[in-house]
């Protein structure tokens, strides 16, 4: 059967959550406050980061220097090859930024289509959200939307995430791979999730089902 892959950024991809991280590094115990606020969804990921970025003591040179000290999954580049020899579609879909995706992946030279939020630097940082669905609002990239339209007639719909952004889109996929609070959440919802730790464990599935 064809597979189309959809795959959460911050700690997925990811070691840490970049998001997460740079708001602990710059912003303080405010910053992680307001992400408490998020994660329990009493404000909007638009909300959230630009009262965090109003706290942020840093530029972009500080913030591509820390970056530059976060990881990647080991296993990814070898899931991503995998995917390629079946021709399995691969998309990234983040309620992070595009800054912070653009700059792991050319560290990592990775090369996936990917949506998120927009990161805009003019003295200070800002967010935009041309992804963000109106009639919702919660979170700046809807990506349940973008599933429905990138997804392929007759294909499997496969959803790899870890945290509250991916609460909805795993409720609408075929398959689910889930960490973390996402792990949590289907496990609270009755929704059917195969546990990972990462890609390895994803790649262990789909060799087994091959």
């Amino acid at each position: 059967m064809k597979k189309v892959f959809f795959l959460d950024f911050d700690g997925t991809i990811t070691k840490k959550d970049t998001c997460d991280a740079m708001i602990e590094a710059f912003a303080g115990p405010e910053g992680a406050a307001l992400t408490a606020l998020w994660e329990k969804k009493e404000i909007s990921t638009v909300e959230c980061a630009n009262r965090a970025f109003q706290l942020f003591q840093a530029n972009l040179d500080d913030l591509a220097g820390f970056l530059d000290t976060i990881g990647i999954d080991e296993y990814f580049p070898r899931f991503l090859a995998y995917c390629e020899t079946k021709g399995y579609p691969v998309y990234v879909l983040s309620d992070g930024y595009d800054f912070n995706i653009e700059f792991i992946f050319r560290k990592f030279g990775i090369s996936l289509p990917y949506f998120a939020n927009r990161m805009i630097y003019d003295n200070g940082f800002q967010i935009a959200c041309p992804h963000l669905n109106q009639a919702c609002g919660r979170c700046g990239v809807c990506k349940r939307t973008l599933m429905e339209r990138l997804k392929e007639p007759d294909a499997q719909t496969i959803y790899v995430g870890d945290g509250a952004s991916d609460f909805c889109p795993a409720s609408h996929s075929d398959v689910v791979f889930a960490k973390g609070r996402l792990l949590e959440y289907c496990r609270e919802k009755g929704i059917a999730a195969l546990p990972m730790e990462g890609f390895q464990d994803v790649l262990k599935e789909l060799e087994r089902n091959n």
